[in-house]
């Protein structure tokens, strides 16, 4: 059974069909300017000879960086910016993103090397169920404003834009006016208030210490909402106005 799909770069010989290859698990696949027959022959001169090598393990692979001197990143595409940098000489590092974009940095351009892994095992229904149920660690309520708050301003990033700015709090009153009227800076900005303390990034008003200022709230309500997937693609249907009722 196949567990892992390679998607050439578009500077392949095969660059108009991009042919894929598909790797079972212990299956190796070797890549560079000059590889051996059955290797992914990359052929731009800024690609060492001997590039790398992408191995599949079941439910995920790793990458083996043979270059002297460049360093690879491994994107995840919808991770927001998550990323992952194997240095020169690094064999088998693990590789955990489902949808993975190797950039190889081949004399001033910068080449996408896709890696799919789509093969997911999951522990049964049941297994492991006995006794207390486990507390959510972050419990938000996803009909709640403060959600769509906190959706506008992942937005910009889980569109595909993981460096943008974030949405000033104008903006997101700006957003939030189709569905939420009543919107307002004050508004917003309690919401805000509000998601640092329930998502634990600053005491609540019960603590008796006010603790330090929180700088850049906005920044690390994002990333925290990213990075534990608080926040999903999925999720921005919050952001949705209702249809209007056209009258009979």
């Amino acid at each position: 059974m196949y567990s892992i799909i390679v998607v050439p770069p578009p500077t392949t010989e095969d660059a108009t069909t991009r042919t894929q290859f598909r790797l079972a698990p212990g299956e190796r696949l070797p890549f560079g300017r000059s590889v051996s027959e059955g290797g992914l022959l990359i052929g731009h001169d800024g690609v060492s000879r001997r590039a790398g090598e992408i191995a599949a393990h079941g439910t995920f692979w790793t990458l083996s960086n043979l270059s002297a001197h460049q360093t690879y990143v491994v994107e995840n595409p919808e991770g927001a910016g998550e990323h992952i940098k194997v240095a020169p000489g690094r064999l088998d590092a693990p590789m955990p993103f489902e949808f993975s974009r190797i950039v190889l940095p081949a004399a001033g351009d910068l080449l996408p090397l896709e890696v799919w892994a789509p093969r997911h095992d999951y522990l049964r229904a049941g297994d492991g169920t006995d006794g207390e149920p486990t507390a959510p660690a972050f419990s938000v309520d996803r009909t709640k404003r403060y959600f769509a708050v906190l959706a506008a301003l992942c937005e910009p990033r889980l569109r595909g834009a993981p460096h943008a700015p974030l949405p000033t709090v104008e903006q997101v009153v700006e957003r939030l006016r189709p569905l939420w009227p009543a919107a307002s800076r004050t508004s917003v900005q309690w919401n805000i208030d509000y998601l640092a303390v329930k998502l634990r990034l600053k005491p609540g008003p019960e603590t008796a210490e006010p603790g330090a200022r929180l700088n850049g709230k906005k920044e690390s309500l994002v990333s925290m909402a990213l990075r534990f997937d608080l926040v999903r693609e999925d999720d921005l249907v919050v952001l949705s106005a209702p249809p209007r009722r056209v009258p009979r």
